[in-house]
């Protein structure tokens, strides 16, 4: 579930992790470039979900979100 997804010239990349609570939290990667000139952003979510595909597809949908404008947040 946590394959990483190419859109346009970008990498989506989420990762999950199981809380002490038995719930998972959200990470995304967004890579774009390669080799030496690559860059890639990290980004943390702050909601928890029940299952670790919950919480791919939730980093997902935001990354699509981001990289639909015209500039990545900062």
């Amino acid at each position: 579930m946590n394959a990483p997804r190419q859109v346009g010239r970008y990498l989506l990349a989420p990762v999950t992790r199981r809380t002490d609570g038995g719930r998972y939290t959200a990470t995304l990667s967004i890579r774009s470039g390669s080799g030496s000139s690559s860059h890639d952003r990290v980004f943390r979510f702050t909601p928890t979900f029940r299952s670790a595909g919950a919480a791919a597809r939730y980093a997902l949908a935001q990354g699509l979100e981001m990289v639909a404008q015209p500039m990545l947040p900062a």
